[in-house]
Formats: C-alpha cells, structure tokens, sequence
C-alpha cells in the first residue's frame, strides 16, 4: 500500500507547493525551486496512537498520532543570477496529530461526503538540507528559524480550527435531502373498462414517488363510475428529481378481496419544467414494458396536472449543510408554510417488562406515523425519515413520539409502551434543525435521537 500512497502524497505536495515557492521566491532574487527528484522512501510513517470521539451527529472523528522517520529523496534544483545548485533533504522525520473528520456519513459507498483534516497542535519537524554536499543545518540558528518557520507556515493553513476539506461524494446527492415539492392534481378519468359483473367499475387514483418510503397517496373512490372527476390535489416531496417518477395507478376498488388494477402510467420528474403547471391526459397502460403487446388494448385515459416546484437556494451547500437549511419551499405553498421532515435515528436502553419488539409512533397534529417493526432488540437502529407539509411554522406545536412495541404470542400484553416524549417545535423553526437525544419518559434508561428539519418559506 504505502508505495501507492507515498506517489499520491508527493502528487499533492507538488501541487500544494507549487503556488507557495512561486510567492516566496521572488523576495530573494531567485528564478525558480523546482522538484528534481520526489519520493518518500520505502518507509512508511508508523502509527503510535488513535482517539475515536463519539457524537450525535453523522460522522466519525479520529485522531491518530503519527509517527514518521523515513528515508525520502527529495531534492530541488535552484536557478539564481544564472547559476545552478541542488539542494537535497535528508533525514526526515515528522511527529503529528492530526484530527480526521469523516461527514456526513451516508449509506452510499465510501460511507461518507468529506473528509476533513486540521492539526490539533503544529507538527513537529526535523530533517538535514545539504547544498553542494555541505550540510546547512549545522549552521548556528539556521535549523532552529527553518523549523519554526516550517511550524508557522502549516499551522497557518491547517492549526485547528483551519482545515483542509476534500469533498469525495457530492453532499445533496448521497444525503437525499428534500429539493422540491411536486404538487400534483388528478383531474379526472374517461373511458374507464367495466369491471364489476353489474356493468360498472368504482375506480380510485394512487400516487407513488420512486426511491420514496413514504406511504403512497389515494384520492376517494368513486362508485359505478367510467368517467370519475376527481379534482383532488396532492403534495409530494421530490429527493431526486433526475431518477424519481411519478407512478400513477387506477385501481377499481372491491369492499371484499384484492382491488383490482385498471391501468398505470409513469411521469418522469425531469420531464417537467420547473414552477410550470403541465396538464397531460395519459393512456392506461397494463405495464411500462414498451414492448408488451397487452398496451395495445385500450384500458382508458387519466388526466393530470403537475408542477414540480423546486426550493429556492438562499446558501451554499457547504452552509446548507451545517445550518440544517437546504432551501426554500418555493411560491405556490400557502404563506408561511414549509416542511417539517423528521428523522428517527435510533433509540437505546429501552426495555419492555413483557416483550421488546419496538417500532416508533409519531403523532403531529392529527396525523400519524410509525417506522417499520423491530424484533427482540433493546439498541434499535431505524433510520427512517417522514415529512409534514404545514400551512405555518409550528411554533406552538408539539410532536408526540413513542416506542410501542407488540407481540403476537403475548395474549395478555399485546401491546406494551416503551416510553415516549413530547417535543416543542420552537426551537426547530429558529434554529431550521435540531439533532438530540431525548430520554423516554416511562422508561427507565431508554433515549431516542431524532433530528428534526425546518424548511419555510420566508
């Protein structure tokens, strides 16, 4: 490995002191530095130590202590008043400790956006720099101001809490924040097929947003009707507008067995122009298999409005993500409102008397939510994320959540509570985001993190 690394370290130190030789020069009369040669040996910096800090935030933060005395050839060729002179460093050593910061962490392949690098304290740094075969570190006071220029010139750049930042994966992308809302109404359906044996059907529309895992939307049913007008009006949360789209399914309903499927169609979220209302009247189709022949029979028509409204940037991603604050719900929301997505995390120490198999109930104005169930687990990690559309910030609000958990076998204790807190939203709405772990009330040890989201529109 460290042959590898030693030819991408020297790469980047190339470029890192290129731009710094070009301003120094000049101010003592000398044409050019370049590298002659540049390699680190093949003795690789050894490893003393490693402090591993723990957060509530999605990243990883180490500190490792470094300990390198290699071998490098490293010499520079000096062009000044016309001459030439080599100048080779020799016996290098260098002790740091730098702290190494992986974020935001992210389910995507290396697992993190960036990786972000500060020195704790200046490094320390000791090497020989002979020129024409004579040592200049033996001169008297020479090695002491080279070194301690060396310290100031890194701890310029990179002493905590100056970092160096390099971005691996693009932060908006692998944290699938939300960038828009695609309010989508269905106007109505024509020529519908029977379905019932009486010569009917009673048809309903269900919306879905691919890689979304939130619950799909269903407009009313309406009974023994072909040509059904609907006129309802949906909101739907965009995380990806160039791979999402929009699946559209007519389904006649049954009051007994499996609702039967009419038709489907797809609309692509990046078919659509930002902030303009479209109306498309689409063909029912059996499947979205172009080459299915069972497309050619008529199953009926739906037609829909759409219009993708994407947040209005006001920051950087880079002040984005360390607000909380990743736009803006653009015009077309009522006045004042916004997005408020909640993030389960995980919870811990949490203990049932008859059984622990929890999931999370998260209850908000009249609406309720709940994460997927967990089976036999005190330490459970969900990672589920859910979104309120409101007509106003919360200010005044509270969000209910609380770990239930249930079990089949248990006759007597079906259900038990596990705990549960009450959250004021205030501080969400000021602060645009909120992540902490709360204790469970009714419960012993038990905590939950949630990270909480505010996005509005002023």
């Amino acid at each position: 490995m460290w042959p590898y690394l030693d030819k991408a370290i020297c790469r980047t130190a190339k470029t890192i002191a290129k731009p710094i030789i070009e301003e120094q020069i000049p101010k003592y009369k000398i044409d050019s530095v370049e590298f002659e040669t540049l390699t680190l040996g093949s003795l690789p910096p050894t490893l003393q130590g490693m402090k591993v800090y723990l957060t509530d935030e999605k990243e990883l933060i180490l500190e490792p202590s470094f300990k390198w005395a290699g071998n490098p050839n490293i010499t520079l060729l000096v062009k000044a008043f016309g001459l030439k002179a080599t100048a080779q460093l020799v016996d290098f050593q260098i002790f740091a400790a730098p702290r190494i910061t992986l974020k935001p962490l992210v389910p995507s392949f290396p697992c993190f956006c960036k990786i972000i690098v500060s020195l704790m304290d200046k490094p320390h740094v000791d090497f020989g720099l002979k020129i024409l075969g004579a040592d200049l570190m033996s001169i008297p006071g020479l090695y002491r101001f080279i070194q301690e220029m060396i310290k100031d010139q890194v701890g310029n750049m990179y002493l905590w809490p100056k970092t160096l930042e390099v971005e691996i994966l693009d932060p908006s992308k692998a944290m699938k924040r939300p960038v828009g809302i695609l309010h989508v109404k269905i106007c109505g359906a024509t020529q519908l097929k029977k379905k019932d044996l009486l010569g009917a059907s009673d048809p309903y529309v269900k919306l879905k947003l691919t890689e979304s895992k939130l619950p799909s939307k269903k407009t009313t049913v309406k009974h023994k009707n072909l040509n059904p007008v609907w006129d309802e009006e949906f909101s739907m949360v965009v995380k990806d507008p160039e791979s999402q789209e929009l699946e559209i399914y007519v389904y006649d309903w049954e009051k007994v067995g499996k609702h039967e499927k009419m038709g489907m169609n797809v609309v692509p979220v990046k078919d659509l122009t930002p902030d303009d209302k479209r109306t498309m009247t689409l063909d029912l189709l059996k499947t979205m298999d172009p080459n299915d022949p069972q497309n050619n029979k008529s199953r009926g028509q739906v037609t829909v409005e759409l219009t993708y409204k994407p947040f209005k940037e006001e920051e950087g991603p880079e002040d984005s993500l360390k607000s909380g604050k990743f736009g803006k719900i653009p015009e077309g929301t009522p006045p004042g409102g916004g997005v408020l997505s909640v993030l389960i995390h995980g919870a811990e120490d949490i203990e049932g008397k008859h059984h622990t198999h929890p999931y999370v109930q998260i209850i908000f104005k009249g609406e309720e939510k709940k994460t997927k169930q967990l089976k036999k687990n005190t330490d459970p990690r969900w990672e589920e994320e859910f979104t309120f559309m409101l007509e106003k910030p919360p200010l005044d609000e509270k969000l209910h959540v609380q770990v239930v958990s249930t079990s089949k076998t248990s006759i007597m204790h079906h259900k038990e509570m596990l705990g549960y807190v009450d959250i004021n939203l205030s501080d969400v709405v000021s602060n645009r985001r909120i992540n902490e772990k709360y204790h469970l009330i009714d419960s012993r040890n038990g905590k939950i993190q949630i990270e909480l989201t505010w996005n509005s529109a002023s």
